[in-house]
C-alpha cells in the first residue's frame, strides 16, 4: 500500500500534537512537515518532548506555514488553525491538489450567511462551501471518499449528531424536541492563555458557557435539519468542567411514536453495529469518559423513561480525538483508500 505524505499547519495546539500522536505512528502515513510561527526552527522533540524517542521526532523542524512550500511536501495537508484563518492556506492547497483536512470551523457550514452569524465576520472564502464534504464518517463516507475538502465536525456535534441522527432518520423522536446538556474538559478551549481556563479558575469548578447560542449550535442544527428534512432547532448548553479531556452528552427527546427498547437498539444496530469506532452499549453499562479518553472511540446508551415518556441517549467520546484529531485521521484513511481504523487502534 503506497504511502501517504502529510503536513499538519498549526500542530502546536493540543489537536495538532494529537495529529503528530497519531501521525508518527501511522502505519501508511509519512509526516513530513509541520508549522508553527511561535515554534519555527524548532524540532518536534523540542516542542513536544513526550515524542523525543521516536526516530523523525530530532529531523522535523517546525516552520513558518508557507501553502506553496507544503503543496511541495505533502499529499495530504491537515489545518489546525483556528477558525477564519484555515481558509486562506485551503484555498491554495486545494488549487495545487493538495487533500485537504480542516479541523477550524470554516468550511463546515453550506451558508456564507450562516457562518458570519455564528463567527461574526464574512467568510473568507465562500465558494468552497459547496465543495466541502462534513467529516462524519459514520454518516458520509461514501462522500469523504471523493473529497478534496473534508470539513471535520466539533466535538459537540460529534457528541450529538452521531446519537440523534439515526433516531431522525427513522422518524423515531420529534424534531422540535431536542434538548442536549454537554460536559467538556477544559482541552476543548485549545492550547491559550486566558483567566477563564487557568487551573485555579477550573479546578473544583463546573460551569455552564455559551447559552444560549454556541458557535457549535450552527453545524449541529444544519445537519440535524439534513437528517430530519425539516428545519430543526434545539436547546443546547455546554458545560465546563475540570477534567483535562472528554464529552459527556445527555440527549432529552420526545418519541414520535410508541418506542421500545428493542425498536431503538435495532436503529442503532443497523446504523452502527459494524462501525469500529462506536460502542454500543448493553445491559446497565452507561458512557463513561475514562473508557474513551485517548482512543476514537464515541460511547453510546439509551434509556425510556416511563415516567416522563422521554428518551434519554447518552454519549461519551475524546474531544481531541474523535472529537477532532482522530476523526480526522479516520477521513484521511478513508480517501486514501487505507484500512479505516489505520493508526487510529
Amino acid at each position: 500500500m503506497k504511502t501517504k505524505k502529510v503536513a499538519i499547519v498549526g500542530a502546536s495546539g493540543y489537536s495538532g500534537e494529537v495529529l503528530v500522536q497519531l501521525l508518527l505512528s501511522h502505519p501508511h502515513a509519512e509526516l513530513v512537515a509541520v508549522t508553527s510561527r511561535q515554534n519555527a526552527g524548532q524540532t518536534l522533540a523540542q516542542v513536544f518532548p513526550k515524542f523525543a524517542s521516536h526516530p523523525k521526532s530530532k529531523s522535523i523542524r517546525f516552520a513558518e506555514p508557507n501553502a506553496e512550500v507544503l503543496a511541495k511536501q505533502a499529499d495530504v495537508v491537515f489545518l489546525a488553525l483556528p477558525h477564519g484563518v484555515a481558509a486562506e492556506y485551503a484555498v491554495p492547497l486545494i488549487n495545487a491538489g493538495c487533500v485537504v483536512i480542516d479541523l477550524s470551523a470554516d468550511f463546515r457550514l453550506k451558508s456564507a450567511d450562516i457562518y458570519k452569524e455564528f463567527y461574526a465576520h464574512d467568510h473568507p472564502a465562500p465558494e468552497l462551501l459547496k465543495k466541502s464534504v462534513y467529516g462524519l464518517p459514520e454518516i458520509y463516507r461514501d462522500q469523504i471518499k471523493k473529497a478534496l475538502l473534508v470539513t471535520s465536525p466539533g466535538c459537540y456535534p460529534t457528541s450529538i449528531l452521531l446519537p440523534t441522527i439515526p433516531l431522525l432518520k427513522a422518524g423515531l423522536i420529534k424534531p422540535a424536541s431536542i434538548i442536549a446538556d454537554s460536559l467538556s474538559g477544559v482541552s476543548g478551549a485549545g492550547r491559550k492563555a486566558e483567566l477563564d481556563y487557568l487551573f485555579v479558575e477550573c479546578n473544583e469548578s463546573v460551569r455552564p458557557y455559551g447559552v444560549p447560542k454556541h458557535r457549535h449550535l450552527s453545524e449541529i442544527e444544519e445537519q440535524l435539519s439534513l437528517a430530519a428534512k425539516t428545519d430543526v432547532k434545539i436547546q443546547f448548553t455546554p458545560h465546563l468542567i475540570p477534567v483535562n479531556r472528554g464529552i459527556l452528552t445527555t440527549l432529552y427527546l420526545e418519541p414520535a411514536e410508541k418506542l421500545t427498547d428493542d425498536k431503538i437498539a435495532a436503529v442503532y444496530k443497523k446504523s452502527y453495529g459494524d462501525e469500529p469506532f462506536v460502542r454500543l452499549l448493553e445491559g446497565k453499562s452507561l458512557p463513561d469518559t475514562k473508557n474513551v479518553v485517548g482512543t476514537n472511540v464515541l460511547e453510546l446508551a439509551w434509556r425510556l423513561d416511563p415516567r416522563t415518556g422521554r428518551l434519554v441517549v447518552m454519549s461519551a467520546e475524546d474531544n481531541l480525538v474523535k472529537g477532532a484529531s482522530g476523526q480526522a485521521v479516520q477521513s484521511m484513511n478513508i480517501i486514501c483508500g487505507f484500512p479505516e481504523t489505520a493508526g487510529l487502534v
